[in-house]
């Protein structure tokens, strides 16, 4: 039997490339690799540790299933669900709280960059947000977890809860270990200081943004003071961000992209790099538009998933509230 895999994107706005490459394009290869039995889920309930306006989340939930399937994954291939539709997930969280340390949340540093970054809107379930991601993946029985760097902190506390709850309870969880991809870290093209995010749109190269919108983008990205196309991250910072672009949109390396623009500017540079992000976008565009035509196709296709992942995560929480004493009148 495949080893099971168990990832989730939050819905917060439209996804930009670097959350494709980081993660859907990432997705989908493990998928296609026919290595794992794959869990994917939409992680509304993560979500809402953010400001949002409650009439958008439904939108919002919605644009990233089109996302799912637009990218290639396939309800044949693998279990795409909503996280909320779930109440397991919820319920198993409120139990590992009781097994975890407070002092192990205050380690994590992804709550003390959120909470920096916003902090009219430090709320419980920021703190709480690991044991959260820890029970979306006991509830699968998974082994597999694909993360970036900044997640690998609460992967661990997920392994060291495994731990705890088995020498306490008697073994039932297995311990998660992280699936690393090489991911190109990409920069906000209007300051390649900081990293790309939705809240600078500017700096963004969203997947739905129309052909002209790209080249527009790409033609006002800021570039370095020298004129050679050519990677160097520290002394070009700007130009090596959008060789990266350009690279995860070509498939070329770096030398060939340097020798490819070798004696020509960054006018040049851009334009190509433009119609290369135009050219990779299109396919994924196209199916989404596609998509969007078949929304009942698609709602039975998530409420099917939906009953997938339920019975397979209630059978887990009772066997859990077994091992905690709690089935008895349940």
């Amino acid at each position: 039997m495949k080893p099971i895999l168990v990832s989730g994107i939050q819905p917060t706005g439209k996804l930009h490339i670097g959350n494709y490459l980081g993660a859907l394009k990432n997705f989908v290869e493990l998928q296609n690799s026919g290595k794992y039995q794959c869990f994917f889920f939409v992680a509304d309930l993560h979500s809402l540790t953010k400001e949002y306006d409650p009439k958008e989340k439904p939108k919002q939930i919605e644009n990233l299933i089109l996302d799912f399937f637009a990218a290639g994954i396939d309800p044949k291939k693998s279990v795409t669900f909503v996280q909320s539709a779930i109440p397991a997930h919820s319920e198993l969280a409120w139990i590992l709280n009781t097994i975890t340390p407070f002092g192990e949340l205050l380690r994590m540093t992804q709550f003390k960059d959120k909470s920096g970054a916003a902090p009219q809107n430090i709320n419980a379930g920021l703190f709480d947000y690991p044991v959260l991601m820890a029970a979306d993946i006991f509830l699968y029985n998974a082994r597999f977890v694909p993360v970036g760097e900044d997640q690998l902190q609460h992967l661990e506390l997920a392994r060291t809860l495994t731990r705890k709850f088995n020498s306490k309870f008697g073994k039932i969880f297995m311990e998660p270990f992280p699936v690393m991809t090489e991911v190109p870290r990409l920069m906000s093209m209007d300051d390649p200081t900081h990293k790309m995010s939705k809240s600078r749109p500017e700096g963004c190269l969203f997947l739905d943004d129309e052909p002209d919108v790209i080249r527009k983008k790409i033609t006002r990205a800021v570039t370095d003071s020298e004129t050679e196309v050519r990677m160097d991250v520290e002394r070009k910072p700007a130009i090596s961000n959008l060789m990266r672009i350009y690279s995860a949109m070509t498939g070329k390396n770096f030398m060939e992209i340097e020798e490819c623009f070798k004696g020509k500017g960054y006018g040049e540079f851009k334009k190509a790099l433009a119609e290369a992000a135009v050219k990779g976008l299109a396919p994924f565009q196209k199916k989404k538009k596609e998509l969007k035509k078949h929304r009942a196709a698609l709602q039975k296709i998530i409420t099917a998933g939906n009953k997938k992942a339920s019975v397979i995560a209630s059978k887990k929480l009772l066997t859990i509230k077994r091992k905690l004493g709690l089935s008895a009148f349940s």
